[in-house]
């Protein structure tokens, strides 16, 4: 008789139906062994509904070759209502970038239905300049991830500024089998952030440098000039002294003194916040004085053979310029123990070009701040804000114990931007 036939009783469980089928156990099995029977069936209806209820995510079966775990297709629901949750997008790919899945957000950011997006190339989305860079991270991304920054492009051919993290998926069967996943992060907010806080330090420095104009105005027309009066006084009274009243004078003059080392103090003070012949000369006379000065102190003048005549350029560039050379040659002074400095200033058609070298003991540039010099650190990352600001681009050349190269490269306007004061 079959199995069907014998199991069709209604209201009966499977192991009541199986008990109805099997013979009295005093004439086929014991009754130890019909028990062993009935309570593993019984395990076996509780497992298999468990597994309809969603509440096991795999089995473990043990065979002749050990213990085996297996996946059940259920399991990946609760994956499945995260990854849809998800503000990112998600998309399983092929190795050939055609799409096995993509989410909803995904859609939404191309702008178009799921069913447009799914069995597709992914690379439609991409401009033909990340194509380039997109394609050869796929191709190595069975081996191992990477992250990069590019546009995706929508169905409006709108770009939106994006992350995207690539990582390889366990391959099912051979290696030719294997997929690529992909999450695809908007920035579009993040550039946002990151263009209004760039605003903002740009308004910082036209600030800064609208203060410092007016504080070195007012050390040098009112400090200076009182000063200078105070030491003119102190010349006329030493000179009405009389003969007799040699301490007197000579302690007048050591006051002159102190005095007339006041002013040079509060001159230089003036000329570093802001020269005034950067505004009515322009750079090169300020660079060639700067240099100068560097040499009056360190007993060790910089070559400047590098330096070329060039025409007066935007105030704005010529001021980071001007504080990449005051930043750089203090350092040097400071830290570098350089023997010989070099200074290069040249303009090549829309390009202009401040790079200065030392043979001091150097030092390494990607390492973080806090693990060399603080103050090098922070006035280096304030320089490369300086120069990006306006456009360029700043280098870092450096290497314990081979002195340093730091080289910033502006673009401005090809020709005169206004005439030489």
């Amino acid at each position: 008789m079959r199995w069907g036939e014998r199991t069709r009783e209604p209201g009966r469980t499977p192991a009541r139906r199986l008990a109805g089928t099997l013979a009295p156990p005093t004439q086929l099995v014991s009754v130890s062994a019909w028990q062993d029977l009935t309570a593993r069936l019984a395990v076996a209806e509780e497992t298999l509904r468990a597994i309809r209820g969603g509440e096991v995510d795999s089995v473990m079966v043990a065979g002749k070759e050990g213990s085996q775990v297996f996946t059940l297709e259920g399991a990946e629901h609760a994956y499945r209502v995260l990854i849809e949750s998800m503000n990112e997008g998600a998309l399983t790919l092929t190795a050939e970038a055609m799409i096995l899945y993509a989410n909803q957000s995904f859609a939404r950011m191309v702008k178009l239905p799921l069913e447009q997006v799914m069995s597709g190339s992914f690379l439609r989305f991409l401009s033909p300049a990340d194509l380039a860079t997109v394609r050869p991270l796929l191709k190595r991304a069975a081996q191992s991830g990477s992250k990069l920054q590019a546009f995706l492009l929508a169905r409006d051919g709108s770009p939106m500024p994006v992350l995207i993290s690539i990582r390889p998926l366990a391959p099912r069967g051979d290696a030719s089998g294997a997929t690529i996943g992909m999450v695809v992060t908007d920035l579009t907010e993040a550039r946002r952030s990151e263009e209004r806080l760039r605003a903002l330090s740009h308004r910082l420095v036209d600030v800064q440098e609208t203060e410092r104009r007016r504080v070195a105005l007012e050390l040098h027309e009112n400090i200076s000039q009182l000063t200078y009066a105070i030491l003119m006084r102190c010349d006329t009274l030493a000179k009405k002294l009389p003969a007799r009243a040699c301490a007197s004078r000579t302690e007048l003059l050591k006051l002159r003194d102190l005095l007339d080392q006041a002013t040079e103090d509060v001159r230089r003070i003036a000329h570093d916040l802001r020269p005034s012949a950067l505004d009515d000369l322009g750079l090169l006379p300020v660079l060639r004085k700067a240099c100068e000065q560097f040499g009056q102190r360190t007993h060790l003048p910089p070559d400047l053979a590098g330096v070329r005549k060039i025409p007066r350029l935007p105030a704005l560039v010529e001021t980071a310029l001007y504080r990449m050379l005051q930043e750089v040659l203090k350092n040097i002074e400071q830290h570098a123990h350089a023997r010989h400095v070099t200074v290069g200033l040249r303009q090549q058609g829309g390009l202009v070009q401040l790079a200065i070298t030392d043979d001091g003991i150097g030092f390494d540039p990607d390492r973080r701040p806090a693990l060399r010099n603080r103050r090098i650190g922070l006035g280096l990352l304030g320089l490369r804000e300086r120069v990006e600001m306006v456009g360029g681009h700043l280098t870092i050349e450096s290497t314990p114990g081979h002195g340093t190269t730091i080289r910033a490269r502006i673009p401005v306007a090809d020709g005169p931007v206004r005439p030489a004061g």
